[in-house]
């Protein structure tokens, strides 16, 4: 198979990301796109007393093990497949169940963080910064850590003024300049989406002739 595809997609929390990865695995044929979230690589806290971990800063780089992240990303570009962490977020806890994961023409990095990190960049083959008013993020925030992740309001907002506020615009915001393509307001935004899936699909096709191309002779 080809050399995969790597697409980086960041952007604040609750920026629209998720949607601009729905409309690009929509837009391409099935079981080409793989999407591999940062999220999964977050550090086992069960070693922690539980009100010390739900005092952990989160929005720091440091609460991810993206060293393992990367050396995933690596053996997927090799050929091989990966075991994914899965994280419960009401807990803080990794779970004891992996997820395999296989190459795919297109591997995703999905995460707010993935720009800010330069062994992922160097993986990237197009970088994308989804850029959405602070507003709009926070109240996304509120729906899906309720709804999703069992939290109550007050301590999401709590969390969002005490580490997501001061982290997005240490991390977050700065790591945009490394963006190869901004997306103002998500996954709506379907312009942005088609030049996205447009380049994946060049890039796919440059992956396929490369892969195809005879050996040079000795």
């Amino acid at each position: 198979m080809a050399r995969p595809v790597v697409l980086g997609v960041a952007g604040g929390s609750g920026s629209g990301k998720s949607t601009v990865v729905r409309e690009v695995r929509r837009a391409l044929a099935p079981g080409v796109v793989s999407v591999l979230a940062h999220d999964a690589y977050y550090r086992d806290l069960s070693h922690v007393p539980f009100d010390e971990r739900v005092e952990v800063n989160f929005d720091h780089p440091e609460s991810l093990e993206t060293s393992l992240m990367v050396a995933h990303v690596r053996a997927l570009l090799d050929g091989a497949r990966i075991e994914v962490p899965r994280y419960d977020f009401s807990a803080h806890v990794r779970q004891r169940e992996t997820r395999p994961m296989a190459p795919t023409p297109v591997l995703v990095l999905d995460g707010i963080l993935v720009l800010a990190d330069p062994a992922l960049r160097a993986l990237m083959d197009l970088k994308v910064f989804v850029d959405t008013d602070a507003d709009v993020r926070l109240l996304r925030r509120i729906r899906r850590d309720v709804a999703r992740r069992g939290r109550s309001t007050a301590s999401v907002l709590r969390q969002y003024e005490r580490t997501v506020r001061p982290m997005h615009l240490e991390f977050v915001e700065p790591s945009k300049r490394y963006a190869d393509l901004m997306v103002p307001e998500g996954g709506y935004n379907r312009v942005a989406v088609d030049l996205v899936v447009t380049k994946l699909r060049k890039l796919m096709s440059e992956a396929r002739a490369s892969a195809s191309a005879p050996s040079p002779s000795l």
